[in-house]
C-alpha cells in the first residue's frame, strides 16, 4: 500500500490551495467530492457547512482518494482527522487529487 504524497500539515506547500480552503472551505470540498466521484460541488460543499455532516463529508472524500490511491488507512481515521483538522484534510485532499502538478506550485523556502 501507498503512502500520502503530501503530508497532513503541509498546507503551505501550495499557497493558493491553502488560501482558497482557508476562505471558501465549502469551495475546496466541494470541487474535491467532485473530483473524487463523491457528488457535485454545490451538495457537498453545502454539507460542508453543516458541522458534523461536513466532518462525514470530508472524511468520505478522503476516504475515497485514499481508496483509489491505495493509501494506508482507515475511515475511522479519516474521521478523526477530519473532525480535529478539517482544513489540512481538506488541502491534502486537493493537493492529492491535483497530483504531481501541485509539486510545481510549491513555495521555495529558504
Amino acid at each position: 500500500m501507498g503512502e500520502w504524497q503530501f503530508g497532513l500539515c503541509g498546507c503551505f506547500g501550495n499557497l493558493g490551495t491553502c488560501i482558497m480552503a482557508y476562505f471558501l472551505p465549502c469551495w475546496v470540498a466541494g470541487k474535491n467530492a467532485e473530483k473524487a466521484g463523491r457528488g457535485s460541488c454545490l451538495m457537498c460543499g453545502l454539507a460542508t457547512l453543516l458541522g458534523p455532516v461536513g466532518w462525514y463529508c470530508v472524511a468520505k472524500t478522503r476516504e475515497s482518494v485514499r481508496e483509489s490511491k491505495g493509501i494506508d488507512g482507515g475511515f475511522c481515521n479519516d474521521c478523526i482527522v477530519s473532525m480535529f483538522c478539517p482544513f489540512c484534510v481538506i488541502v491534502q485532499t486537493a493537493r492529492e487529487l491535483d497530483g504531481p502538478s501541485s509539486i510545481g506550485q510549491s513555495m521555495a523556502r529558504q
